[in-house]
């Protein structure tokens, strides 16, 4: 145990010194975790050897509920509402077709069986969460519009809808009997259903809780959070829901919520979030076996330049063609269609599930991923100068679509009086519904001044100084 604690620390401490200075010279910081990882592994210097699949399975399971949590507490929904449908169309519809147009690619092109090739294209039909939050965010890539705000929600809520295909292709290979449409279409409206549902209901309780909870030791709300995001996960897989979905609604739901302490558990979920990545793509690289990498790579190659030239594309450009999206913004979305962590853990539950696959689908999938983070990933800024999408004017503004954002200058300020008819009046100021982007900084009752807290009940003739940017147009939206 404490031979495992040493290494775990040191790969800690190289993955972080490492990425520091390889980050400099363009490197994505979770190719360099993955590369660590296979240096480590059975074919690297170290040699550490490692195959164990099943248990891999359950820790990546773990680290991307904490992942896909951090994701939705992190979107800021104000930025993201304009763009909203076009980006839920795109993680659903999006990603069917392209599994679909990837699977015929499998079975016609590179000879596979036509469920293998359906499944190794639900299998990478995903866009990465991790890779694009660390590419927007490490980059402090200002895209210009809504772009930023579309592709987190896509990335953050595709995961669900290619683990459902995933597991429901496995179910058909799996079976003696071929599964009707009727049956695929129930379970997965079930799934939806039950995973949408528990992460309303999980989300909407914490919100209530917290608001009027008062726990002794500060910790303990960021602990509460943690509690039900793996409870809500937990919970909607047990009564045959998407956990990942639950744990991404709860997410968004709670991180935009007004709740005590947001502050503090948004950085320690980043903290929390980044621990994750860094095991989950280690421990990827860590379960390759590079000497086998070769013989798949040709496939791999094929099935990514099909995915990046063909099947993205085809897909962004129909789906997003109702929506007002120039071309070069349609080219741009159709780039960043990152394959990483998650298609590779789909990969492994696909191993792990008992059914007969012909070709080395993990070592296929983590070539994929490779050559997509490396050559996609690293590309992505230049692609955004050259297609004239950077934003220079604000340099804050990708800040701006998370929920931690607070660059913005409280220049002006505004007496407030809370009259009869105020939708404010005997609500706290957690419970009133003020925007977020408006600081109460004091508030006069009579001949007295208090301090305003969260759970501060407001009186009618309370005199509220606000401070803020644009506070009237905020006040009257």
């Amino acid at each position: 145990m404490t031979e495992l604690m040493i290494i775990s620390g040191i790969v800690l401490i190289i993955c972080i010194t490492s990425s520091k200075v390889l980050y400099k010279f363009g490197v994505p910081m979770l190719l360099i975790f993955m590369v660590l990882g296979m240096l480590f592994g059975s074919d690297g210097p170290v040699g550490i050897y490692f195959d164990d699949y099943e248990l891999t399975s359950q820790l990546c399971s773990l680290a991307l509920v904490f992942i896909m949590f951090y994701g939705g507490f992190g979107t800021r929904w104000k930025m993201a509402k304009p763009v909203a449908v076009p980006s839920i169309m795109m993680s659903t519809l999006g990603v069917m077709m392209t599994a679909g147009l990837t699977g015929l690619f499998c079975h016609f092109v590179i000879k596979t069986t036509l469920l293998e090739g359906l499944l190794i294209g639900a299998v990478v039909s995903s866009t990465d969460a991790a890779s694009v939050f660390a590419v927007l965010r490490a980059q402090r890539l200002n895209l210009k519009g809504s772009l930023a705000s579309l592709l987190e929600i896509e990335s953050g809520s595709n995961d669900p809808i290619a683990y459902m295909m995933t597991v429901l292709i496995l179910t058909m290979m799996k079976s003696s009997s071929s599964l009707t449409i009727g049956t695929v279409l129930g379970s997965v409206l079930t799934q939806v259903l039950i995973g949408g549902i528990i992460g309303v209901i999980s989300a909407k309780g914490t919100v209530y809780l917290l608001r009027r909870s008062k726990f002794e030791i500060e910790g303990f709300y960021t602990i509460f959070v943690t509690a039900i995001a793996i409870l809500s996960y937990a919970l909607s897989e047990y009564l045959g829901g998407n956990g990942y979905l639950s744990v991404y609604i709860a997410g968004i739901i709670i991180g935009n919520s007004v709740i005590p302490r947001k502050k503090s558990m948004f950085h320690f979920f980043d903290g929390i979030s980044w621990i994750m990545q860094i095991a989950l793509f280690f421990m990827l690289g860590l379960l390759s076996f590079p000497s086998k990498l070769p013989y798949v790579s040709g496939k791999a190659v094929a099935i990514s330049l099909f995915m990046i030239l063909v099947a993205r594309p085809l897909a962004t450009f129909t789906i997003l063609s109702p929506f007002k999206f120039t071309m070069k913004e349609k080219l741009f979305i159709s780039w960043v269609g990152l394959r990483g962590a998650a298609s590779v853990v789909f990969a492994i539950i696909a191993i792990t599930f008992g059914v007969m696959i012909e070709n080395d689908i993990f070592h296929i999938i983590f070539f994929i991923a490779l050559f997509s983070v490396s050559i996609q990933g690293t590309l992505i800024p230049k692609v955004a100068t050259l297609l004239g999408l950077v934003e220079t004017e604000d340099e804050h503004q990708v800040l701006k679509t998370f929920t931690d954002y607070t660059g913005d200058i409280n220049t002006d300020l505004l007496e407030v009086t809370i009259k009869k008819d105020s939708p404010w009046l005997n609500k706290t100021i957690m419970d009133a519904n003020i925007p977020e982007e408006i600081l109460i900084v004091m508030i006069k009752r009579g001949d007295k001044i208090l301090v305003p807290k969260g759970a501060t009940v407001l009186e009618e003739g309370d005199i509220l100084v606000l401070s803020g940017n644009g506070i009237k147009s905020l006040l009257e939206g």
